[in-house]
């Protein structure tokens, strides 16, 4: 009894001990590149390469009002009241630009280091970044713990980058999923159990069942009760490309948000792989995402044809306007989306797998060689921050900031660098409410809606100045919880605004009216470079120019830009 109270007491002070290693990682000071302080002349080239990027895209200095208003430019956060009531509307946030899906050499078909795809990613302009190597056998026995020095390495090494370990989960009885925590004492511990036990390759529960639907539950349950019990001071999980294989059902999405509201909160809005749409000869000539299947076994049968492609680069549950991310929406519960690169082998590089690798054996393969013979035009990913961002609002440049701002939904997303920065925002009663935020107004209040946009001011990674010709708003009624769990539409969501901008340096602002409230709503953007779009599947009433449907083989990213934003709500009382 007595050894068995010493083994209890041990390992709660290995937890609060954690926790405290836990906290030391978020007290850090603010990137270089970020702080007004430092002059130019004590940055390194890259540094001085990030800050000429947040120049370009007005963050630092003459900011966009409360959207990349870093801290000590001070510029335009006037008109944010901190009486917001709970709408994230005042204070100042940091806008850190992510990827959470990024593969290395500890998956079996990926075969970057570590730290080449941070080091590009921060080339790229990236603040934060997960690393998710696939689940599995040889990942849960080896790989979740090889891994995390060269992740405690790469965090040394690019200080200015927050790092994070995760893994791609593969859920039970659906697609994958990013499971990611806040980095400390514990981290691989809990990712490890939580593989093993949880995940549905590991554990053969792959198949359309109750049974593994359950466990996914019980997977979600297991990393809420690390943070609970301080092992992981933070855990988060979101669905990757939930249309490819049609195996997320509605009741799926829904059940994993309602177990876990906390864990589990939301899904990628873009999937990766988008370079594999470049038409060949000059790239893969497939599906942007890889998004090329048709329904399985394990399928949703309700879902139609199209939803096995992207639309715009997009997934077509957020990129149907009126569609199944909608149908979330319209509940009044938060679901947020990314974009990530999905990276495993890209596009244009000169790196291959070493001949003598053996990651059966070893759970690893060998470092990449480059063998100089010629760039690879058939692989379909870009590098970390290449192509695809997801942008969250922090409260400060810690790992804390970025899960808790994922969390409150304070995102938006991009494609080919279509434009630098955005600020939305509702005001109405002396409030305001930004991305993901809830504005409190009393009932037949007077709403208005706010939108200012950085406009690229720089060449993308393509070598062109991206220009943005539209922003449309869309805006839904929020009329409770589904009856039907497998429920894909929300009929009341539509563009109720679209703003012809055409522009490509600069910023612009947008003013739209919502007039006089009297029942709960949110709206949520979106904005195109305007080169590829047609009736959304819901009609032209609901969506007279959405993002097309993706052809096979002729699909090239750059020739069709979008960005979307996280929906802001409105509750009248």
């Amino acid at each position: 009894m007595g050894h068995h109270h010493g083994h209890g007491h041990h390992h709660a002070h290995d937890h609060d001990h954690a926790h405290d290693h836990d906290e030391a990682y978020d007290s850090r000071p603010l990137p270089a590149a970020m702080d007004p302080a430092v002059p130019d002349s004590e940055l390194d080239p890259d540094q001085l390469s990030r800050r000429s990027m947040l120049r370009r895209a007005g963050l630092l200095g003459a900011g966009v009002a409360g959207a990349g208003v870093l801290a000590g430019a001070g510029a335009g956060t006037a008109a944010a009241r901190p009486a917001d009531g709970g709408g994230n509307g005042g204070g100042r946030l940091l806008w850190l630009a992510g990827d959470h899906h990024i593969h290395t050499q500890y998956s079996s078909d990926g075969q970057y280091r570590v730290i080449d795809q941070v080091r590009n990613g921060a080339r790229n302009g990236l603040d934060w970044m997960v690393i998710t190597d696939h689940g599995g056998a040889q990942h849960s026995r080896i790989g979740v713990e090889r891994v995390n020095p060269d992740i405690v390495a790469a965090r040394s090494a690019h200080e200015d980058t927050l790092v994070f370990q995760g893994l791609e989960w593969n859920i039970p009885a659906a697609e994958h999923g990013t499971v990611f925590v806040h980095p400390g004492r514990n981290e691989v511990d809990v990712l490890k159990r939580f593989e093993t036990d949880y995940d549905g390759s590991v554990n053969n529960a792959s198949g359309n069942t109750p049974q593994n639907e359950a466990l996914a539950i019980a997977g979600l349950d297991f990393l809420a009760g690390q943070v609970r019990r301080r092992a992981v001071r933070d855990a988060l999980m979101l669905a990757n490309h939930p249309s490819r294989q049609g195996v997320d059902s509605p009741h799926e999405i829904r059940a994993w948000r309602d177990a876990q509201p906390r864990i589990a909160v939301g899904f990628e809005g873009a999937p990766g792989h988008q370079a594999a749409g470049i038409p060949e000869p000059h790239g893969p000539g497939g599906g942007r995402g890889y998004y090329a299947g048709s329904p399985g076994p394990n399928s949703f049968p309700g879902y139609p044809a199209e939803s096995y492609r992207t639309w715009g680069g997009f997934d077509w549950m957020t990129a149907t306007v009126g569609g199944l991310w909608d149908s979330l929406l319209s509940e009044g519960k938060a679901w947020s989306i990314s974009a990530n690169s999905d990276s495993h082998v890209n596009y244009a590089d000169t790196a291959t797998r070493p001949d003598d690798t053996d990651f059966d054996a070893n759970g690893f393969h060998s470092d990449p060689v480059y063998r100089g013979s010629g760039l690879n035009l058939t692989a379909g990913d870009f590098w970390p921050g290449q192509y695809s961002r997801t942008h969250v609002g922090a409260t400060g440049f810690t790992y804390s900031a970025v899960m808790e701002g994922i969390r409150a939904g304070r995102i938006w997303v991009d494609h080919g660098g279509l434009i630098s920065g955005l600020d939305a925002r509702l005001r109405g009663g002396n409030r305001s409410a930004t991305l993901g935020g809830t504005l409190h107004v009393r009932r037949g209040a007077e709403v208005e809606l706010t939108i200012k946009v950085s406009l690229a001011n720089g060449p993308n990674w393509a070598g062109f100045v991206p220009e943005l010709a539209r922003v449309d708003v869309i805006q839904g009624v929020v009329t409770g919880e589904a009856d039907d769990r497998d429920a894909f539409h929300a009929p009341d969501t539509r563009v109720v605004k679209s703003f012809d901008v055409n522009e490509s340096t600069g910023e612009v602002t947008l003013t739209h009216r919502l007039g006089r409230v009297d029942r709960p709503l949110y709206v949520r953007l979106r904005g195109t470079d305007g080169r590829r779009s047609q009736p959304g599947l819901n009609g032209a009433g609901v969506d007279p120019a959405g993002p097309a449907l993706d052809v096979l083989g002729d699909a090239d990213p750059w020739l069709d830009l979008w960005f979307y934003s996280n929906p802001i709500w409105v509750l009248p009382a």
